[in-house]
């Protein structure tokens, strides 16, 4: 059994309309203006190893925002729970880990409110998010021909974790570049704060760009079509597949990016141009809501029908 199915069996139970049918990534009570969110990441599944726990828990803070500001909200408090074994548990390693989230609380303008810590055979985070507003942009509210945005690139990371594995090798400074996208993500953070004006439906991509996709739309009778020249890359990125030192297909659609990926009218295409501009934050038109029950990819002036979304499902069989 894999999440999905976990998921459709644990709506049977729900009770609260504020649980949003568990087809969003947050809680949201308007009558309390009350937004939270919970992630677990454990070692050798969301991360390698604990060998850099204070890069590990970068990246696990800043996975975690991720769900928040994709609803066009501010992180407000974070609850972080952490288990490992004694190895890591040390004076040094305990400070590097407290710098780090000090730091990313500065970044990010959020408050630790408390947590926990435990013993276990392998590392684990789990990181809880609380936040007020009267308002959050949902998934599932998208209509036919919308316009589909990711901001930022993808891809950087799906090669930084197999530069880390010694899959991929690069010059230093390439590995270098590769393995900071892994642990530190660059949010689309500040530009979220306008997303309400002009999204209609928002998440972040954490599984990866065709089946987060799939999960934006949830059960309406809708697709879409991505034009796939129009992905955003890095220049490191398009200077290996250049290179053919890669393959884009292997990397574009693995999750893990963290960025915003964001439906909206369009008539909303010079206003999203306007705020992208005034947050410096790149933001890409990759293409459209249709009406239609299958998904396509375009390449140049053809259009392939997407069998395999190749992202990242949990699988607990």
């Amino acid at each position: 059994m894999n999440e999905i199915e976990i998921i459709r069996n644990l709506r049977k139970i729900v009770r609260s309309s504020s649980a949003l049918n568990l087809n969003d990534d947050v809680f949201f009570d308007k009558s309390k203006s009350l937004v939270s969110s919970i992630d677990t990441y454990n070692e050798k599944i969301h991360y390698l190893n604990l060998i850099n726990p204070e890069l590990v828990v970068k990246k696990v803070i800043r996975s975690s925002i991720s769900d928040i500001i994709s609803k066009g909200i501010d992180p407000k408090y974070l609850l972080l729970s952490f288990s490992c074994t004694r190895k890591y548990l040390n004076s040094a390693k305990v400070k590097s880990i407290i710098k780090s989230i000090d730091q990313e609380q500065k970044k990010y303008n959020f408050f630790l409110i408390g947590g926990d810590t435990a013993l276990s055979f392998k590392s684990s985070f789990t990181i809880c998010i609380f936040s007020y507003s009267n308002r959050i942009i949902q998934r599932n509210n998208c209509f036919n021909r919308d316009d589909i945005y990711i901001t930022g690139n993808i891809g950087d990371s799906s090669v930084g974790l197999n530069v880390l594995k010694k899959k991929i090798k690069c010059s230093r400074k390439y590995n270098k570049y590769f393995i900071s996208k892994y642990y530190k993500p660059d949010l689309a953070f500040g530009f979220h704060k306008d997303l309400y004006k002009f999204a209609s439906s928002s998440m972040d991509v954490s599984d990866g760009l065709l089946i987060d996709l799939k999960k934006l739309i949830g059960q309406k009778n809708l697709g879409f079509f991505i034009d796939y020249n129009q992905l955003p890359k890095s220049i490191y990125l398009k200077r290996l597949i250049k290179q053919k030192k890669i393959s884009a297909n292997k990397h574009l659609f693995n999750g893990d990016d963290y960025q915003i990926i964001f439906t909206s009218k369009i008539k909303y295409r010079e206003i999203i141009q306007k705020y992208s501009k005034k947050w410096n934050q790149k933001v890409t038109r990759i293409g459209s809501i249709v009406n239609s029950s299958d998904n396509y990819l375009k390449f140049t002036n053809n259009y392939k029908k997407i069998k395999d979304y190749r992202g990242y499902t949990h699988d607990f069989s």
